[in-house]
Protein backbone atom coordinates (compact mmCIF):
# COMPACT_ATOMS: atom_id res chain seq x y z
CA UNK A 1 0.00 0.00 0.00
CA UNK A 2 1.17 3.53 -0.72
CA UNK A 3 1.64 6.13 2.05
CA UNK A 4 -1.53 7.86 0.84
CA UNK A 5 -3.52 4.62 0.99
CA UNK A 6 -2.25 3.88 4.48
CA UNK A 7 -3.15 7.38 5.64
CA UNK A 8 -6.56 7.02 4.01
CA UNK A 9 -7.07 3.91 6.12
CA UNK A 10 -6.06 5.87 9.23
CA UNK A 11 -8.65 8.54 8.37
CA UNK A 12 -11.31 5.85 7.94
CA UNK A 13 -10.47 4.50 11.37
CA UNK A 14 -10.59 7.97 12.92
CA UNK A 15 -14.09 8.47 11.55
CA UNK A 16 -15.37 5.70 13.82
CA UNK A 17 -14.93 8.06 16.76
CA UNK A 18 -17.11 10.85 15.34
CA UNK A 19 -19.23 12.40 18.04
CA UNK A 20 -17.56 10.39 20.81
CA UNK A 21 -14.06 11.78 21.39
CA UNK A 22 -14.61 15.45 22.32
CA UNK A 23 -12.91 17.43 23.73
CA UNK A 24 -10.24 15.40 21.95
CA UNK A 25 -10.01 15.18 18.15
CA UNK A 26 -10.83 12.10 16.12
CA UNK A 27 -7.58 10.24 15.43
CA UNK A 28 -6.76 7.05 13.56
CA UNK A 29 -3.43 5.23 13.36
CA UNK A 30 -1.89 2.44 11.30
CA UNK A 31 1.38 0.58 11.88
CA UNK A 32 2.85 -0.67 8.61
CA UNK A 33 5.90 -2.62 7.57
CA UNK A 34 6.91 -2.66 3.90
CA UNK A 35 3.51 -1.20 3.01
CA UNK A 36 1.55 -3.92 4.84
CA UNK A 37 -0.59 -3.16 7.88
CA UNK A 38 0.50 -4.97 11.05
CA UNK A 39 -1.64 -3.02 13.52
CA UNK A 40 -4.29 -0.32 13.54
CA UNK A 41 -6.61 1.53 15.89
CA UNK A 42 -8.53 4.71 16.63
CA UNK A 43 -9.34 6.95 19.58
CA UNK A 44 -12.72 5.81 20.88
CA UNK A 45 -13.45 8.31 23.68
CA UNK A 46 -11.86 11.02 25.80
CA UNK A 47 -9.96 9.38 28.62
CA UNK A 48 -9.45 6.19 26.61
CA UNK A 49 -6.18 5.20 24.93
CA UNK A 50 -5.07 7.30 21.99
CA UNK A 51 -5.11 5.86 18.48
CA UNK A 52 -1.34 5.42 18.45
CA UNK A 53 -1.40 3.28 21.61
CA UNK A 54 -4.21 1.09 20.28
CA UNK A 55 -2.38 0.55 16.99
CA UNK A 56 0.94 -0.19 18.71
CA UNK A 57 -0.72 -2.70 21.03
CA UNK A 58 -2.33 -4.40 18.03
CA UNK A 59 1.01 -4.56 16.22
CA UNK A 60 2.94 -5.92 19.20
CA UNK A 61 6.47 -6.94 18.25
CA UNK A 62 5.64 -6.09 14.64
CA UNK A 63 5.96 -2.41 15.49
CA UNK A 64 9.76 -2.63 15.86
CA UNK A 65 11.34 -1.03 12.81
CA UNK A 66 7.92 -0.17 11.33
CA UNK A 67 6.28 3.10 10.28
CA UNK A 68 3.39 4.66 12.18
CA UNK A 69 0.78 6.52 10.11
CA UNK A 70 -1.38 8.82 12.22
CA UNK A 71 -3.94 11.46 11.27
CA UNK A 72 -2.71 14.00 13.84
CA UNK A 73 0.72 14.77 15.23
CA UNK A 74 1.37 12.52 18.27
CA UNK A 75 1.14 14.27 21.61
CA UNK A 76 4.00 14.87 24.00
CA UNK A 77 2.01 16.34 26.88
CA UNK A 78 0.06 14.83 29.74
CA UNK A 79 -3.71 15.17 29.48
CA UNK A 80 -6.29 12.59 30.49
CA UNK A 81 -3.75 9.98 29.37
CA UNK A 82 0.07 9.81 29.25
CA UNK A 83 1.88 11.26 26.18
CA UNK A 84 2.21 9.06 23.10
CA UNK A 85 5.77 9.95 22.09
CA UNK A 86 7.52 7.78 24.74
CA UNK A 87 5.30 4.80 23.83
CA UNK A 88 6.10 5.22 20.13
CA UNK A 89 9.83 5.25 20.93
CA UNK A 90 9.55 2.27 23.27
CA UNK A 91 7.69 0.25 20.63
CA UNK A 92 10.63 0.60 18.25
CA UNK A 93 8.90 2.70 15.58
CA UNK A 94 11.55 4.24 13.34
CA UNK A 95 9.38 6.54 11.21
CA UNK A 96 6.18 8.51 11.82
CA UNK A 97 3.99 9.90 9.05
CA UNK A 98 1.41 12.40 10.29
CA UNK A 99 -1.33 14.05 8.27
CA UNK A 100 -1.68 17.27 10.26
CA UNK A 101 0.15 19.16 12.97
CA UNK A 102 -1.47 19.65 16.35
CA UNK A 103 -3.47 22.93 16.07
CA UNK A 104 -3.31 23.62 19.80
CA UNK A 105 -1.07 26.71 20.04
CA UNK A 106 0.16 25.58 23.46
CA UNK A 107 1.49 22.22 22.23
CA UNK A 108 1.82 22.57 18.44
CA UNK A 109 5.00 20.97 17.16
CA UNK A 110 5.90 19.47 20.49
CA UNK A 111 5.28 15.90 19.42
CA UNK A 112 7.23 16.26 16.20
CA UNK A 113 10.20 17.81 17.98
CA UNK A 114 10.21 15.13 20.68
CA UNK A 115 10.10 12.32 18.11
CA UNK A 116 13.00 13.74 16.13
CA UNK A 117 15.02 14.23 19.31
CA UNK A 118 14.67 10.48 19.85
CA UNK A 119 15.97 9.75 16.36
CA UNK A 120 12.59 8.93 14.80
CA UNK A 121 12.10 10.25 11.27
CA UNK A 122 8.96 12.36 10.88
CA UNK A 123 7.05 13.20 7.70
CA UNK A 124 4.21 15.71 7.93
CA UNK A 125 1.40 16.69 5.59
CA UNK A 126 0.22 13.46 3.94
CA UNK A 127 -3.52 14.08 3.23
CA UNK A 128 -3.33 17.15 5.46
CA UNK A 129 -6.43 18.80 3.95
CA UNK A 130 -8.51 15.67 4.54
CA UNK A 131 -7.36 15.49 8.16
CA UNK A 132 -8.16 19.18 8.74
CA UNK A 133 -11.63 18.76 7.25
CA UNK A 134 -12.33 15.69 9.36
CA UNK A 135 -11.46 17.60 12.54
CA UNK A 136 -12.63 21.05 11.44
CA UNK A 137 -14.40 21.64 14.77
CA UNK A 138 -11.34 20.76 16.86
CA UNK A 139 -9.05 22.84 14.65
CA UNK A 140 -11.30 25.90 14.93
CA UNK A 141 -11.66 25.48 18.68
CA UNK A 142 -7.92 25.24 19.22
CA UNK A 143 -7.17 28.16 16.92
CA UNK A 144 -9.93 30.52 18.08
CA UNK A 145 -10.25 29.33 21.71
CA UNK A 146 -14.01 29.05 21.26
CA UNK A 147 -16.34 26.36 19.93
CA UNK A 148 -16.71 25.78 16.20
CA UNK A 149 -20.24 27.02 15.40
CA UNK A 150 -22.56 25.53 12.80
CA UNK A 151 -25.81 27.33 12.01
CA UNK A 152 -28.50 24.75 11.24
CA UNK A 153 -32.02 25.40 10.01
CA UNK A 154 -34.91 23.76 8.25
CA UNK A 155 -36.64 26.08 5.79
CA UNK A 156 -38.90 26.26 2.81
CA UNK A 157 -37.60 26.92 -0.68
CA UNK A 158 -38.42 30.60 -0.17
CA UNK A 159 -36.42 30.80 3.05
CA UNK A 160 -39.19 30.61 5.66
CA UNK A 161 -38.64 28.73 8.92
CA UNK A 162 -42.30 28.98 9.97
CA UNK A 163 -45.59 30.19 8.53
CA UNK A 164 -47.29 33.51 9.31
CA UNK A 165 -48.79 31.98 12.47
CA UNK A 166 -45.42 30.68 13.69
CA UNK A 167 -46.12 27.02 12.92
CA UNK A 168 -42.95 25.12 11.96
CA UNK A 169 -43.81 21.42 12.49
CA UNK A 170 -42.96 19.92 10.22
CA UNK A 171 -41.39 21.89 7.39
CA UNK A 172 -38.89 19.17 6.58
CA UNK A 173 -39.51 15.44 6.24
CA UNK A 174 -38.66 12.48 8.40
CA UNK A 175 -35.34 11.74 6.66
CA UNK A 176 -34.16 15.32 7.17
CA UNK A 177 -35.11 15.18 10.84
CA UNK A 178 -33.13 11.97 11.26
CA UNK A 179 -30.11 13.62 9.64
CA UNK A 180 -30.59 16.59 11.95
CA UNK A 181 -30.28 14.31 14.98
CA UNK A 182 -27.17 12.72 13.50
CA UNK A 183 -25.66 16.19 13.28
CA UNK A 184 -26.63 16.85 16.89
CA UNK A 185 -24.79 13.69 17.89
CA UNK A 186 -21.53 15.15 16.58
CA UNK A 187 -21.52 18.30 18.71
CA UNK A 188 -21.04 19.22 22.36
CA UNK A 189 -23.77 21.85 22.62
CA UNK A 190 -27.05 22.71 20.91
CA UNK A 191 -28.02 26.38 21.16
CA UNK A 192 -31.47 27.95 20.78
CA UNK A 193 -33.05 31.28 21.66
CA UNK A 194 -35.80 31.86 24.21
CA UNK A 195 -38.32 32.61 21.45
CA UNK A 196 -37.84 29.12 20.02
CA UNK A 197 -38.15 27.57 23.48
CA UNK A 198 -41.37 29.44 24.28
CA UNK A 199 -42.90 28.79 20.86
CA UNK A 200 -41.90 25.17 20.19
CA UNK A 201 -40.80 23.76 23.58
CA UNK A 202 -37.98 21.74 21.93
CA UNK A 203 -36.05 19.09 23.86
CA UNK A 204 -32.79 19.77 21.96
CA UNK A 205 -31.71 16.18 22.60
CA UNK A 206 -30.10 13.55 20.38
CA UNK A 207 -32.67 11.01 19.27
CA UNK A 208 -31.23 8.30 17.07
CA UNK A 209 -32.20 4.72 16.34
CA UNK A 210 -29.89 3.61 19.15
CA UNK A 211 -28.99 5.03 22.55
CA UNK A 212 -26.38 7.77 22.23
CA UNK A 213 -23.69 7.67 24.92
CA UNK A 214 -22.79 11.36 25.01
CA UNK A 215 -25.28 14.06 25.94
CA UNK A 216 -24.62 17.52 24.47
CA UNK A 217 -25.27 20.64 26.51
CA UNK A 218 -28.65 22.19 25.72
CA UNK A 219 -28.15 25.95 25.76
CA UNK A 220 -30.89 28.58 25.85
CA UNK A 221 -30.08 32.25 25.22
CA UNK A 222 -32.53 33.81 27.66
CA UNK A 223 -31.71 37.34 28.81
CA UNK A 224 -34.63 37.65 31.25
CA UNK A 225 -34.75 34.01 32.49
CA UNK A 226 -38.16 33.38 30.90
CA UNK A 227 -37.53 29.66 30.29
CA UNK A 228 -40.29 27.73 32.10
CA UNK A 229 -38.83 25.39 34.74
CA UNK A 230 -41.00 22.64 33.21
CA UNK A 231 -39.61 23.17 29.68
CA UNK A 232 -38.58 20.03 27.83
CA UNK A 233 -35.08 21.43 27.37
CA UNK A 234 -34.67 20.89 31.12
CA UNK A 235 -37.05 18.02 31.83
CA UNK A 236 -36.38 15.65 28.93
CA UNK A 237 -32.74 14.81 29.79
CA UNK A 238 -30.16 15.46 32.49
CA UNK A 239 -31.37 18.75 33.92
CA UNK A 240 -27.88 19.98 34.79
CA UNK A 241 -26.90 19.68 31.10
CA UNK A 242 -29.46 22.41 30.31
CA UNK A 243 -27.50 25.65 30.46
CA UNK A 244 -29.71 28.73 30.64
CA UNK A 245 -27.67 31.77 29.64
CA UNK A 246 -29.33 34.74 31.36
CA UNK A 247 -28.49 38.40 31.63
CA UNK A 248 -26.67 39.76 34.65
CA UNK A 249 -29.88 41.58 35.64
CA UNK A 250 -32.27 38.62 35.19
CA UNK A 251 -34.89 38.42 37.99
CA UNK A 252 -33.55 36.44 40.93
CA UNK A 253 -36.83 34.60 41.49
CA UNK A 254 -36.88 33.24 37.94
CA UNK A 255 -33.24 32.20 38.19
CA UNK A 256 -33.94 30.43 41.48
CA UNK A 257 -36.88 28.56 39.94
CA UNK A 258 -34.71 27.33 37.07
CA UNK A 259 -31.97 26.24 39.44
CA UNK A 260 -34.55 24.45 41.60
CA UNK A 261 -35.56 22.50 38.47
CA UNK A 262 -31.94 21.36 38.17
CA UNK A 263 -30.83 23.58 35.29
CA UNK A 264 -27.41 25.19 35.14
CA UNK A 265 -27.98 28.95 35.10
CA UNK A 266 -25.10 31.24 34.17
CA UNK A 267 -25.29 35.04 34.17
CA UNK A 268 -23.68 36.96 31.31
CA UNK A 269 -23.32 40.63 30.42
CA UNK A 270 -25.91 42.09 28.08
CA UNK A 271 -25.23 43.78 24.76
CA UNK A 272 -28.15 45.50 23.04
CA UNK A 273 -30.48 43.72 25.44
CA UNK A 274 -29.14 40.23 24.68
CA UNK A 275 -26.65 37.99 26.39
CA UNK A 276 -23.20 38.57 24.92
CA UNK A 277 -22.50 35.75 22.46
CA UNK A 278 -18.74 35.93 22.84
CA UNK A 279 -19.07 35.49 26.60
CA UNK A 280 -21.40 32.52 26.15
CA UNK A 281 -19.00 30.85 23.71
CA UNK A 282 -16.07 31.47 26.06
CA UNK A 283 -17.99 29.84 28.91
CA UNK A 284 -18.86 26.86 26.71
CA UNK A 285 -15.22 26.49 25.68
CA UNK A 286 -14.24 26.36 29.36
CA UNK A 287 -16.78 23.53 29.70
CA UNK A 288 -14.89 21.63 26.98
CA UNK A 289 -17.41 22.42 24.24
CA UNK A 290 -15.50 22.19 20.97
CA UNK A 291 -18.46 22.17 18.54
CA UNK A 292 -21.83 23.89 18.88
CA UNK A 293 -24.94 23.69 16.73
CA UNK A 294 -27.08 26.84 16.67
CA UNK A 295 -30.74 26.03 16.05
CA UNK A 296 -32.28 29.37 16.93
CA UNK A 297 -34.70 31.55 15.09
CA UNK A 298 -33.82 34.22 12.57
CA UNK A 299 -32.82 36.78 15.19
CA UNK A 300 -30.42 34.40 16.92
CA UNK A 301 -28.95 33.37 13.58
CA UNK A 302 -28.45 37.01 12.62
CA UNK A 303 -26.81 37.79 15.97
CA UNK A 304 -24.28 34.98 15.55
CA UNK A 305 -23.54 35.99 11.97
CA UNK A 306 -23.20 39.68 12.85
CA UNK A 307 -20.80 38.77 15.65
CA UNK A 308 -18.69 36.75 13.22
CA UNK A 309 -19.05 33.49 15.10
CA UNK A 310 -20.59 31.22 12.47
CA UNK A 311 -18.10 28.83 10.86
CA UNK A 312 -20.43 26.58 8.87
CA UNK A 313 -24.05 26.39 7.77
CA UNK A 314 -26.27 23.38 7.18
CA UNK A 315 -29.64 24.20 5.64
CA UNK A 316 -32.41 21.69 5.08
CA UNK A 317 -34.56 23.02 2.25
CA UNK A 318 -38.07 21.62 1.85
CA UNK A 319 -39.94 21.69 -1.49
CA UNK A 320 -42.47 24.18 -0.15
CA UNK A 321 -43.35 27.81 -0.74
CA UNK A 322 -45.02 29.70 2.11
CA UNK A 323 -44.63 33.38 1.41
CA UNK A 324 -45.99 35.89 3.90
CA UNK A 325 -44.51 39.27 4.80
CA UNK A 326 -44.43 38.40 8.47
CA UNK A 327 -43.41 34.75 8.18
CA UNK A 328 -40.00 34.35 9.88
CA UNK A 329 -36.96 33.84 7.71
CA UNK A 330 -33.82 31.83 8.37
CA UNK A 331 -31.78 35.02 8.97
CA UNK A 332 -33.51 38.12 10.31
CA UNK A 333 -31.85 41.10 11.97
CA UNK A 334 -31.28 44.42 10.26
CA UNK A 335 -30.03 42.83 7.07
CA UNK A 336 -26.96 43.59 4.99
CA UNK A 337 -26.08 45.39 1.83
CA UNK A 338 -25.15 43.06 -1.01
CA UNK A 339 -21.50 44.08 -0.84
CA UNK A 340 -21.43 43.03 2.83
CA UNK A 341 -23.17 39.68 2.40
CA UNK A 342 -21.86 36.70 4.34
CA UNK A 343 -20.15 34.58 1.72
CA UNK A 344 -20.07 30.82 1.70
CA UNK A 345 -17.41 28.50 0.30
CA UNK A 346 -17.22 24.82 -0.55
CA UNK A 347 -20.98 24.58 -0.94
CA UNK A 348 -22.45 21.12 -1.45
CA UNK A 349 -26.02 19.96 -1.92
CA UNK A 350 -27.52 16.50 -1.64
CA UNK A 351 -31.03 15.09 -1.36
CA UNK A 352 -32.29 13.94 2.02
CA UNK A 353 -35.59 12.22 1.38
CA UNK A 354 -37.76 14.81 -0.35
CA UNK A 355 -35.65 17.67 1.00
CA UNK A 356 -32.28 19.12 0.02
CA UNK A 357 -29.36 19.54 2.40
CA UNK A 358 -27.06 22.45 1.62
CA UNK A 359 -23.77 22.64 3.53
CA UNK A 360 -21.02 25.23 3.28
CA UNK A 361 -18.26 26.93 5.24
CA UNK A 362 -18.44 30.62 6.04
CA UNK A 363 -15.74 32.41 4.08
CA UNK A 364 -13.55 34.52 6.30
CA UNK A 365 -12.50 37.84 4.86
CA UNK A 366 -9.20 39.01 6.26
CA UNK A 367 -9.25 42.64 7.36
CA UNK A 368 -6.65 44.94 5.87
Amino acid sequence: MTPEALMRRALELAERGRGLTSPNPMVGAVVARNGEIVGEGFHERAGGPHAEIVALDAAGAGARGATLYVTLEPCNHVGRTPPCVPAIFAAGITRVVAAAADPNPFVAGGGTTALRERGIAVVMGVLAADAATQNRAFFTAMRERRPHVTLKAGMTADGKIADVHGAARWITGEAARAESHRQRSEVDAIVAGITTVLRDDPALTVRLGRPWPREPWRVVLDSDARTPPSARVIADATAARALIAVGDSAPAARVAALEAAGATVVRFPLRDGRVAIDAVLAALFEREVRAALVEGGGEVHAAFLDAGFVDRVTLFVAPLLLGGRTAPTVVAGAGRELKSAVRLAGMTARPIGEDLLIEADVLRVEST
